[in-house]
C-alpha cells in the first residue's frame, strides 16, 4: 500500500510539473492567453469587490478559469495542427477555427454570467 501511495504521489507531482511547464510555454508565446489572464484578474478583482453571493462569486471565478482553460486547449490544438499540417488545408483551418470558437463561447458564457449577476 505504501508503494502505491508513493507512486501516486510521484504521478501527481509529475502532473503538477507538466501542467506548470505547459502554462509557462503558453504564457511565453501566446499574447491572447496573457490578455485573457488580465481580463480574468480584473473580473476576479471585481467579483471580490462587489457585494456578490458566494454562488455568484464562485460562478464568475469558475467561468474566468474556464476561459483560460479554453485558451490553453486552443493553443495546444493550434500547435498540433501547425505541426501536422504546415501548408494550407481546409481541415486544418476548420480545426483552428473551432478551437477559437471554443474560446469565444466560453468568454461569452462568462460575460452572460456577469450580465445576469449584475442585472438580475
Amino acid at each position: 500500500m505504501r508503494d502505491i501511495l508513493a507512486a501516486e504521489a510521484r504521478r501527481f507531482a509529475n502532473t503538477v510539473v507538466w501542467s506548470w511547464e505547459g502554462w509557462r510555454a503558453a504564457w511565453a508565446t501566446e499574447k491572447t492567453l496573457r490578455q485573457w489572464a488580465v481580463v480574468n484578474g480584473l473580473s476576479a478583482g471585481l467579483a471580490f469587490t462587489l457585494d456578490l453571493s458566494p454562488t455568484e462569486r464562485g460562478l464568475i471565478l469558475a467561468l474566468g478559469l474556464l476561459v483560460l482553460a479554453a485558451e490553453l486547449i486552443n493553443t495546444g490544438l493550434e500547435e498540433v495542427v501547425d505541426h501536422l499540417s504546415p501548408g494550407q488545408d481546409p481541415r486544418a483551418k476548420k480545426a483552428k477555427d473551432c478551437g477559437s470558437a471554443c474560446v469565444a463561447l466560453t468568454a461569452i458564457a462568462a460575460g452572460v454570467a456577469w450580465v445576469v449577476v449584475l442585472v438580475g
